[in-house]
């Protein structure tokens, strides 16, 4: 969808922007440029509107070379967002919304309808929020007309400068995930620049890891946080990287354990004694369709007659989670529920096994080995203190 060829950016003071990039996006795919102040990566992204033109070099937009497109017309093909938005203050939200389709000759009506919908389709109901004009909008408000309007015109490429960085923490971590869930609905080819490696981590596809004009790494975000190929990317993502890693490492049917399982309808008394049998001190307790109920405990109850089912003696299991979800999401929920395991879930909800701290320990390194051997997660095979 999007390619740079040998592209380099010099200015006459001798300043190198860009230096003989070579970078390739393909379609629907978001790719985050991620690097510190002055790196190039804002004047990459404009290079693919045409607001800088590249010294050498050359850029294509679906197998079209940019240099021979009208700039304002490709423009009005390009999604553009900013950081500061900039919404026209003088009109309405549902008409700053509409304003390229109106521009490229839409009539007004069907552009509001659009407008409307995507409104909508970023969280904001248009019949409370389109006749408000921008100053009467939060900050993250803001944003999301900001993505509304960029849409508008169904662009194939959306350039994103730093979107969510003038709003607070919390704000900003909404934005992502509801930009995450958009992205999922609309497959859009995006070029998303950050100085913040957690966010590039987060929403990217793939990241480019700028250096001075140069891109020192262009990966998956398991892969640079597991594999730096340069001490320079080793420096830039972090020690704490195998932290950030947990956020981009899913969970995966391999890493889980597999417990003695009983039933609610199953005598107490059978399923204590299969626990002490096995040497447990605990069992997951599924109902009749084989989904999550709970958990019961192996203990003693001397000069007890033990009596009843299952569903009498067993405890509520709240710590859980579905298949595929990351392994941060795994180790918050243990400490949330200050859990020693928790469950994990298929799609229907069918009980799939346990993952532990020792485990999710596992994961992450097969990960992180996976990555270096360029093998799949299930192929590698760790050593332990005790199989030494």
């Amino acid at each position: 969808m999007l390619r740079f060829e040998h592209v380099s950016k010099r200015y006459p003071n001798g300043t190198v922007a860009v230096d003989d990039l070579d970078l390739e996006v393909a379609e629907g795919e978001l790719v985050t440029l991620v690097g510190p102040s002055g790196c190039g990566k804002t004047t990459t992204m404009k290079l693919v509107n045409r607001l800088e033109e590249p010294t050498s070099g050359r850029i294509l937009l679906a197998g079209d070379d940019i240099a021979e497109v009208d700039p304002v017309r490709l423009r009005r093909r390009i999604g553009y967002v900013i950081q500061q938005v900039g919404l026209f203050p003088h009109r309405t939200v549902l008409d700053n919304t509409a304003t390229v389709p109106v521009l490229l000759g839409g009539r007004r009506r069907e552009a509001r309808r659009r407008a409307a919908e995507l409104l909508e389709l970023v969280g904001l109901d248009p019949a409370v929020y389109g006749d408000r004009y921008p100053d009467q909008l939060s900050g993250g408000q803001r944003q999301r007309v900001g993505v509304a309007r960029a849409l508008a015109a169904d662009p194939p490429v959306l350039l994103m400068d730093e979107p969510f960085g003038a709003v607070d923490p919390v704000v900003r971590e909404r934005l992502q995930n509801e930009f995450l869930r958009l992205q999922r609905e609309v497959r859009k080819t995006v070029l998303f620049v950050t100085h913040d490696i957690e966010e590039a981590v987060r929403l990217g596809d793939r990241i480019a890891v700028f250096g001075q004009g140069r891109i020192e790494q262009y990966d998956t975000p398991a892969a640079v946080l597991g594999a730096p190929a340069t001490d320079y990317v080793a420096s830039f993502v972090g020690s704490d990287r195998g932290l950030k890693r947990l956020s981009v490492t899913p969970v995966e049917r391999a890493d889980l354990e597999n417990p003695p399982v009983v039933h609610l309808a199953d005598p107490m008394k059978g399923a204590l004694a299969r626990m002490r049998a096995e040497g447990v001190r605990w069992a997951v307790v599924l109902d009749e369709q084989d989904q999550l109920h709970g958990w019961v405990p192996a203990e003693e109850r001397v000069g007890r007659e033990i009596t009843g089912t299952v569903a009498d003696h067993a405890r509520r299991m709240e710590a859980w989670l579905p298949l595929g979800a990351s392994l941060k999401a795994a180790f918050s929920t243990m400490l949330q529920y200050d859990a020693g395991w928790i469950a994990v879930l298929d799609e229907e909800d069918r009980f799939l096994g346990v993952l532990t701290p020792a485990t999710l320990h596992e994961a992450l390194r097969r990960s992180i080995d996976a990555d270096v051997r360029s093998v799949e997660r299930a192929e590698v095979r760790l050593e332990t203190v005790s199989g030494v």
